[in-house]
C-alpha cells in the first residue's frame, strides 16, 4: 500500500511537471538571414536590434551577413540563400531593371552625412577636374552617395572628367586615400576624422545638404511580401525598435560599443563620431519616399539606362509602415525616441 501511494505521488508530480513544461519553454524563434553590402553605420539599426535582442520580442532570430557588394547581396536574395536584404536603392533599381521582382517596405535614413575628402594639395572643388574618386562598385550604395553629393555640388562627372575607380569597401577606400592611390572619396564622418588626422583635406561636409534621398532599408522578394506579410511586419517592428534604441540618450555607450565592434573602429573618439552621424541621419519616418526614389532613379539611369523606364510604385510598398502608423506603433516609438 505504501508503494502504491509513493507510485501515485510520483505520477502526480510527473503529470504536474509535464503540464507546466510548456510554460517555461521559450517560443521558437523564426530564423531570418539578411545580407548587406555596405560597411558603415547605416547598418546600425539592424546590428543594434540583433545584438540587443529586439527582434526576439517579435519571434525572430535575425542574423546579418555582410557580402562583397550590393550585386552579391541581390544574388543571395534571389537564390533564396537569404530571406531579405538591406540594400541601397540603386542596387534595387538595377536588380529590378534586370528582371528581379523585389519589394521595399521601410528605410530609416533620409539624409547623407559624409565628407568629401581629398588629397591635401587639392584646395577647392575646381581642383577636382580629372581626379580619381574611390567607390565600392559602380551602381552600389557608396557610388550612389558619391554621385548624389557631386550632383548637389554641380559637379558633372562627365563634364569635369571625374573618374570613378572601384577600390573596395570603405576601409579599403580610406587606405587608398591615405596612400594617395586615389584623389578623393565621399566617406563617412568617422573615416573622414581618421583621414583629416593624417593631413588630408575636407572640402565639403554633406550633413547640411538637403536633397531628396532615402538610404538602405528592408527589401525582399515580392513573393515573400505576399506569402509572409506577418513576418515582414515583425521585421519592420524590430528595425524600428533598433532606431528608437539608438535615439534614446541613455543608450549612447551601448550603441557606440556596437559601432566600434562592427565597424572595427580603433578609438572611442571615432566611435562617438560615428554615433553622432548615425543619430543625425536616422529617422522614424521610415515609409518609402517616392520623391527620393525618383531622384535616385535619375542618377542610376546614367549608368543603367533601363532604370529610367521603371515604375517606382511597383517596387515600393508602404502598406507595412501604414499599418504601424494606424495601430499606434510608430507614434509610440517616436514618443520613446524623443526629439
Amino acid at each position: 500500500m505504501g508503494f502504491s501511494s509513493r507510485h501515485w505521488s510520483l505520477v502526480g508530480i510527473l503529470s504536474l511537471l509535464v503540464n507546466l513544461a510548456p510554460l517555461s519553454v521559450p517560443q521558437a524563434q523564426e530564423k531570418i538571414l539578411i545580407s548587406y553590402g555596405g560597411f558603415n553605420e547605416t547598418v546600425a539599426p539592424m546590428w543594434v536590434a540583433v545584438e540587443k535582442g529586439l527582434f526576439k520580442k517579435y519571434g525572430l532570430d535575425v542574423s546579418m551577413l555582410q557580402v562583397r557588394s550590393g550585386a552579391v547581396s541581390l544574388s543571395a536574395l534571389m537564390s533564396g540563400d537569404v530571406q531579405a536584404f538591406w540594400p541601397a536603392i540603386s542596387s534595387v533599381l538595377s536588380g529590378v531593371s534586370g528582371g528581379a521582382k523585389i519589394g521595399c517596405v521601410a528605410s530609416p535614413f533620409n539624409r547623407i552625412a559624409r565628407e568629401l575628402i581629398v588629397r591635401k594639395e587639392i584646395e577647392s572643388l575646381a581642383g577636382l577636374r580629372e581626379k580619381v574618386f574611390g567607390v565600392q562598385s559602380i551602381g552600389g550604395g557608396f557610388w550612389l552617395q558619391t554621385m548624389i553629393v557631386l550632383d548637389r555640388l554641380g559637379l558633372d562627372p562627365d563634364k569635369h572628367g571625374l573618374k570613378m575607380r572601384v577600390i573596395g569597401d570603405e576601409p579599403t577606400i580610406l587606405q587608398a586615400l591615405l596612400a594617395s592611390n586615389i584623389d578623393a572619396g565621399v566617406i563617412t564622418l568617422a573615416s573622414a576624422a581618421v583621414a583629416k588626422r593624417a593631413g588630408l583635406r575636407s572640402l565639403v561636409n554633406t550633413s547640411e545638404l538637403r536633397v531628396p534621398y532615402q538610404g538602405a532599408g528592408i527589401c525582399t522578394r515580392v513573393d515573400r511580401l505576399s506569402n509572409s506579410p506577418d513576418l515582414i511586419l515583425r521585421l519592420v517592428k524590430g528595425m524600428v525598435e533598433g532606431v528608437v534604441f539608438i535615439h534614446e540618450p541613455r543608450n549612447k555607450r551601448e550603441v557606440m560599443a556596437v559601432l566600434k565592434k562592427n565597424l572595427r573602429l580603433s578609438t572611442d573618439e571615432d566611435a562617438e563620431t560615428s554615433y553622432n552621424s548615425l543619430r543625425l541621419v536616422s529617422t522614424l519616418d521610415v515609409a518609402p519616399d517616392p520623391e527620393a526614389w525618383r531622384n535616385i532613379q535619375r542618377i542610376v539611369a546614367r549608368v543603367t539606362p533601363k532604370v529610367a523606364q521603371l515604375d517606382i510604385h511597383r517596387i515600393i510598398n508602404g502598406s507595412f509602415v501604414k499599418n504601424l502608423e494606424e495601430t499606434g506603433f510608430l507614434p509610440e516609438a517616436r514618443k520613446k525616441a524623443g526629439p
